[in-house]
């Protein structure tokens, strides 16, 4: 019987990452006063954190959050192992010094995601030859992070090398252990993937989860019309678990048959102007909690 899960946040249906203007005027403060609110233990980083943790510590201490994890942007496709680690210092000493159990990678060489012009279908691809030289580099990459006491966790995402449930099989199969799956149920099944099966398959791999969902009738256009990835989040795309198709009662089962434990973290790019964030969150939180209780989890935090 796995041990207990903790219900974290990220903080993009605040401040959006890549649209500037998503959130734009919306405070730190604010968001993480909501994070709060909304019943959530743990945050992840977002575009207006700050990375000395002598300035984030005091301020997550004072909402009474921890801090999961955050997003980098890697390019260790087209450079070297020690080029990547140097542009990687600085936020991986804060993550180490405020013990965030991971760190979030996605190689991002070459992506689509943040291009409002680039159809999904334009993004990059990695031949198949090529995953185990690939894989080397980034199993090195990743267990020097293991040792610094950060671990990996590698984000399929759409618009990346790795977005396809069989790019993600390619990538657990030529690279080590160090190398933890972060398992997305938004990205996974917007990408055409079986989540369940990707789950069960990977389970020993997966070292952090996020819960986003997905509205049929957007997805289906967004597909139809090989829209960009951020013209798909603009139009409404994702959205918080219980406001979708995903059976996330399903997938908590799944997690629990795995032995998962650890962070669940609620995540959607949105509008906020559309989908006002605390509301979504507080929705995402409350239907996470009826699906993982039903499971056979403790939720504590």
């Amino acid at each position: 019987m796995p041990g207990p899960i903790r219900l974290g946040v990220a903080p993009i249906a605040w401040s959006n990452n890549d649209m500037l203007e998503l959130g734009g005027e919306t405070s730190l403060e604010t968001c993480l006063k909501e994070e709060r609110k909304a019943g959530f233990s743990g945050t992840e980083t977002g575009v207006k954190f700050p990375m000395d943790p002598k300035v984030l510590g005091p301020i997550l201490k004072k909402h009474k959050l921890a801090l999961i994890s955050g997003w980098f942007s890697g390019e260790l496709l087209n450079s070297t192992v020690k080029a990547e680690q140097k542009r990687m210092m600085a936020q991986i000493d804060t993550y180490k010094a405020l013990g965030a159990p991971c760190y979030v990678y996605a190689e991002t060489t070459g992506t689509v995601q943040n291009r409002m012009d680039a159809p999904l279908s334009s993004r990059p691809r990695l031949a198949e030859a090529d995953f185990p030289a690939y894989g080397r580099k980034l199993t090195e990459l990743a267990e020097w992070m293991a040792d610094y006491g950060v671990p990996m966790t590698y984000h399929h995402h759409m618009g990346t090398i790795v977005e396809t449930q069989r790019e993600i099989d390619l990538l657990m199969r030529h690279t080590g252990k160090a190398v933890g799956l972060l398992l997305d149920t938004g990205h996974l099944t917007f990408a055409g993937g079986d989540v369940a099966e990707t789950t069960r398959k990977h389970g020993r791999r997966i070292n952090h989860v996020h819960c986003k969902d997905l509205r049929w009738d957007l997805l289906r256009q967004v597909r139809q019309q090989d829209m960009s990835f951020l013209k798909g989040v603009l139009e409404g795309v994702f959205t918080v678990p219980g406001d979708g198709f995903i059976d996330f009662h399903a997938f908590a089962r799944t997690l629990f048959d795995i032995g998962y434990e650890g962070w669940v973290v609620v995540e959607a790019e949105q509008d906020p102007a559309k989908a006002p964030a605390y509301e979504y969150a507080l929705m995402g939180r409350r239907h996470l909690t009826s699906a993982f209780e039903a499971a056979g989890y403790e939720i504590t935090g």
